[in-house]
């Protein structure tokens, strides 16, 4: 990697780290009527925060993941998130710098691209996990701006009109989701899992896709056993069972992540 490229490599991880750090309060103060400029504090004390304390991932590590006044423990979520954000940024960059570009201005504007999705799909996966939903804005606005990808080729740079499969992607990996939604009336998958496996066809395709959820299904399935046994070994009060509610939007965008940048085609690895 040359020296302008590694420079530009480690703005990128920087910037993501610190739209990580916004995207914690985007993800906490969703559908709470908090506008997610206002000042930021500790939950447990109430103390307005101070710039120093803010500091993406080293405020965390150098205040031992406490608050400096009440000495509350800070979730482990906000430098996980900002950590993770950073690499799936300089991952993007990896990716897209491959590509061959006219000029510097595609690059921005394909990574512009590529940054608010994955922004919304961190959003997404943060408040699935602390709220077992997922919010309709956002996963709309994610499968609207996939479809909207699919008239537009990032390598050249122009339109394009693409073929009925790519079309039908969506819609044919949301089907399986909405019958299982169906059948248990809710009980066995929530619907916002296929709205989000219906943006998921429309970004990765009909091959990544499914690609995407057949590795979120077998991460869910070996996270889940695994949750049951510590449960069971140190005889949790909240013991997690087979009818335990576990959100699975977080699995559905850990595989979308891991088929995007490591392009894992299950299927034609199979095929």
């Amino acid at each position: 990697m040359e020296t302008i490229q590694f420079i530009v490599a480690i703005s990128y991880f920087i910037f993501g780290v610190i739209v990580g750090s916004f995207l914690n309060v985007v993800a906490l103060r969703h559908n709470t009527g908090q506008t997610v400029l206002g000042r930021s504090n500790c939950f447990s004390c109430g103390k307005n925060l101070s710039w120093f304390e803010l500091i993406p991932i080293f405020s965390f590590i150098f205040q031992l993941g406490k608050c400096r006044v009440c000495k509350s423990k800070i979730s482990w979520q906000y430098p996980f998130i900002e950590l993770t954000t950073g690499l799936i940024f300089l991952g993007i960059f990896l990716k897209i710098s491959d590509l061959l570009f006219i000029s510097p201005i595609q690059l921005i504007l394909t990574s512009i691209y590529f940054i608010v999705i994955f922004s919304i799909l961190i959003v997404i996966l943060v408040y699935d996990l602390r709220h077992k939903i997922i919010p309709d804005d956002l996963v709309y606005t994610f499968a609207t701006l996939s479809l909207a990808s699919m008239f537009f080729d990032f390598s050249t740079f122009e339109l394009s009109i693409p073929t009925l499969l790519p079309v039908f992607s969506g819609p044919i990996l949301f089907a399986p989701f909405f019958l299982l939604w169906f059948v248990s009336s809710g009980r066995w998958i929530g619907l916002g899992d296929g709205k989000l496996a219906l943006g998921i066809g429309w970004f990765l395709g009909l091959s990544l896709g499914a690609s995407a959820i057949m590795i979120s299904f077998w991460v869910g399935a070996v996270v889940g056993i695994f949750l049951m046994l510590i449960s069971a070994l140190y005889l949790s009060k909240k013991r997690l069972t087979m009818k335990s509610e576990i959100p699975f939007g977080p699995f559905l965008i850990l595989g979308l992540i891991l088929v995007f940048f490591f392009e894992i085609d299950i299927l034609n690895f199979i095929l």
